[in-house]
């Protein structure tokens, strides 16, 4: 009988450890510095934003926050490092819509799974792209665009330098049914610059990456890809607004972490990130890089990924976007 009490007694306290053992971690996390990676290089947007949170949140937690640039393979690297890594919440990773959408039907061979390899910790911010066009080409709307695509098949190109901007291009292509010829690049800084100089007649891009063009004419901006008007450009209609029902193709930016990390963890991580989007400096760094601030919940964002991966594997499909 006394053994018996003494092993209930024992089993009673092993359950109990183990109801306070997440509340403990997450009530002590972090205790040592947290890296952030970012699947992209040093300089870029996704960079720039990625250390301005890691700074707000070294604030916050009092632990360093190093920021870890792992650029390459269509930010192939940087992810699947983050997948392999501890899931004990001190390794995230700034993802991207091409990173943890776009790459899971891009690649037949993705060495990690944007859904399985993850936890979802909370959507940072959206931006739209903008349809912008050489003044060269006749055309003052998206609906000339369409017109002029349809009596002359094939004789406008769109420049392409990145899986979103591609995406634009061709996207425009299935719905409003014309037919467009991609020119690829390797970035978006060359694919800008060609624009700019006459050699392709369009291109999709970010907002404050063409708006002193736009303002002083040398570039025209038709629509953007969002559902809603950008707050950066007020006065540019939707795609939809346009004439092309159903478009609707917006960058995003998130962070993951590594399966199995902790829920009360990411909980806080996810809550804290909340905060920082609230910071005023943070606020004003968005509004100066067109992002619209979102945040999010975990499972708000597990649920918008899903739809992003839907929508990206129709995109790659019917643009024949896939990479062997």
């Amino acid at each position: 009988m006394r053994l018996l009490k003494n092993t209930i007694i024992c089993s009673l306290i092993a359950v109990g450890s183990a109801l306070t053992a997440g509340t403990t971690w997450a009530s002590s996390y972090p205790s040592k510095p947290v890296k952030l990676v970012i699947p992209f290089s040093a300089g870029g947007p996704t960079d720039i934003l990625g250390r301005q949170i890691a700074e707000e949140l070294r604030i916050k937690w009092g632990q360093p926050v190093v920021v870890e640039n792992k650029p390459g393979a269509n930010a192939i690297i940087g992810s699947q490092q983050v997948a392999q890594a501890s899931a004990d919440g001190y390794t995230l990773v700034l993802a991207t819509q091409t990173s943890h959408a776009a790459n899971a039907s891009m690649y037949t061979n993705l060495s990690y799974d944007p859904v399985k390899d993850f936890e979802p910790v909370s959507l940072i911010a959206t931006t739209p792209l903008v349809l912008l066009v050489n003044p060269a080409l006749p055309v003052n709307s998206v609906k000339e665009l369409v017109e002029y695509a349809k009596k002359n098949p094939g004789k406008i190109n769109y420049a392409g330098g990145s899986s979103s901007a591609q995406a634009g291009g061709a996207l425009l292509g299935i719905l409003a049914d014309v037919d467009m010829m991609h020119v690829s690049y390797k970035s978006n800084a060359p694919a800008f610059s060609d624009l700019l100089g006459g050699h392709v007649n369009m291109m999709f891009n970010v907002w404050n990456a063409a708006a002193s063009y736009v303002e002083s004419g040398k570039l025209k901006a038709l629509a953007v890809t969002s559902p809603n008007r950008s707050k950066a450009a007020p006065d540019v209609p939707t795609m939809m607004e346009a004439g092309v029902p159903d478009y609707e193709l917006v960058p995003w930016f998130a962070i993951f972490a590594p399966a199995n990390t902790p829920k009360d963890v990411v909980a806080k991580v996810s809550g804290d990130i909340a905060g920082v989007l609230e910071v005023p400096r943070i606020k004003e760094l968005l509004k100066a890089q067109t992002l619209e601030p979102v945040g999010s919940t975990p499972e708000e964002l597990k649920a918008f990924q899903a739809k992003e991966i839907d929508k990206w594997a129709k995109i790659v499909e019917r643009a024949n976007m896939k990479i062997q």
